[in-house]
């Protein structure tokens, strides 16, 4: 199994759990000794959500996706101070109002309402899709500095120690994040 490869899996365990961890690292370490390979150990951990804070370009994409998302808030707010106007007017002209008048002002305020509901669905499923495709492409970034990383360290797999990762504990000299973020900085200013 390649060095590629192993990289590539390193990154997709996340969220497997530990024991898929363990389980697949024994598959490896199982077959590089049964093909002769030799099986050293190297292994590096890094932190992603430390690389995005600590990158210029981790810095730019959370810069955007704020950006973005104040964006989408400032709509969502325009038309929750339109609702507020439109049942304020409705109270304070209600008594005056006849029957019909009443149901016809409470139905476009429903409409209005549902219309409302409708566009914060949408805003906030266009903020969670910027998000995972803003995410995906930093995280191709991260993958792809890593490999490098690891490859000039001589590492033969790299676990992501993030929230969400399997990794309980490790020694600290076993950390690349300080090179990838070093690394990361100089291809991606």
């Amino acid at each position: 199994m390649s060095r590629e490869t192993v990289r590539k899996w390193s990154w997709r365990m996340r969220g497997w759990g530990q024991a898929a961890l363990l389980a697949v690292l024994m598959v490896l370490v199982t077959g590089c000794a049964s093909t002769g390979a030799k099986v050293e150990g190297k292994v590096g951990v890094l932190d992603p959500a430390r690389i995005l804070a600590e990158t210029n370009a981790g810095k730019k994409a959370k810069e955007t996706l704020a950006a973005f998302s104040k964006n989408r808030q400032v709509l969502i707010e325009l038309d929750e101070k339109e609702l507020r106007r439109m049942e304020e007017d409705f109270v304070k002209q209600a008594s005056v109002l006849s029957p019909a008048a009443k149901r016809e002002r409470e139905e476009v305020f429903r409409r209005r309402m549902q219309e409302y509901q409708q566009k914060v669905t949408e805003l906030n499923r266009e903020v969670q899709e910027k998000q995972k495709d803003v995410m995906d492409g930093f995280r191709e970034k991260i993958e792809l500095i890593a490999g490098k990383v690891a490859k000039r360290l001589g590492l033969q797999v790299v676990l992501d120690k993030g929230k969400g990762g399997s990794i309980f504990y490790h020694e600290d000299t076993l950390d690349i994040s300080n090179q990838v973020i070093e690394e990361f900085n100089r291809e991606y200013p």
